[in-house]
């Protein structure tokens, strides 16, 4: 197949032509296509911009196939957690307990924050080159994609990948002192997106004693830890007894997820026409 180096005179006027639609045309399209599916299909896009009220409240009920031993209803509101009312029938005696969170008090969701400002960050980007702007060359373009799919994958990154932490990290969240009643001192609670899915994890925790023949041993970071996870509170050693983890979906979260897919695929397919004329571009840009 002849290169484009190779070509004639002909064929090297039907690339420029096809290559300068491309650079004029087919790009702003796709740009506009991006910015309609990020904008009007990520809800936490643009909360709170003066545009529309306080984002609604929407209740969740808490399940798990494995355990019955903590139910309980969380409400989202945006990308804040405005209640959590969760029951945690203990294992050793069947007690029950009843916590939720403080009526003066909303927990923000990291997460969805950070993916939030990601995807206004690529919203920006696509916005910055409007309809009046003339690409010059392919590479300007590239170069528009690759900032545009960074921020995009840092966005989905955010809601698939939960960070690790410590059990002494989780002690010092202020999560724990959200509730009331306040929590019992051997419990831990951690709230956090995995995917499409809102997951709390609730720790029981006994301590060891100093004449403990356990050999001790910190455990590292985790997004969820083991029974048998121990490490140091204040002057304490404590060790993981019970671990119960229960979780809800979110359906706007894997309307998200889908959405980021779709608009990294237009940023590559616009990518891979553009650099089909790169050994054209890099000679003679418009």
């Amino acid at each position: 197949m002849a290169t484009v180096m190779a070509a004639t005179a002909a064929e090297r006027a039907v690339l420029e032509e096809e290559f300068r639609w491309l650079l004029h045309d087919e790009v702003h399209a796709v740009l506009k296509q991006l910015q309609d599916i990020l904008k009007a299909s990520l809800r936490f896009t643009l909360p709170g911009s003066g545009t529309e009220g306080p984002a609604k409240q929407e209740n969740f009920i808490l399940g798990s196939c494995g355990t019955d031993q903590v139910k309980g209803v969380l409400t989202l509101q945006g990308d804040a957690l405005s209640q959590a009312d969760v029951n945690l029938k203990m294992p050793r005696n069947n007690q029950l307990l009843h916590f939720a969170f403080r009526e003066d008090k909303q927990w923000k969701l990291q997460q969805i924050q950070d993916a939030r400002n990601h995807v206004s960050q690529a919203i920006y980007l696509l916005t910055s080159r409007d309809q009046s702007y003339q690409f010059k060359t392919g590479a300007e373009v590239l170069k528009l994609m690759d900032a545009v799919m960074l921020q995009l994958t840092r966005a989905r990154n955010r809601l698939t990948t939960p960070a690790t932490l410590t059990l002494p990290e989780i002690a010092a969240s202020g999560l724990t002192r959200m509730f009331a009643p306040a929590l019992p001192s051997d419990l831990l609670v951690n709230v956090y997106i995995n995917l499409n899915k809102l997951c709390l994890t609730v720790y029981q925790l006994h301590a060891l004693q100093p004449n403990s023949t356990k050999n001790f041993r910190p455990a590292g970071g985790a997004v969820l830890h083991s029974p048998g996870a121990m490490f140091e509170w204040g002057s304490q050693r404590l060790e993981v007894s019970h671990v119960h983890k229960v979780e809800c979906v979110i359906p706007w979260l894997n309307d998200a997820l889908v959405y980021f897919t779709v608009s990294l695929q237009l940023c590559q397919q616009l990518k891979d026409k553009i650099s089909v004329f790169s050994s054209y571009w890099s000679y003679r840009p418009f």
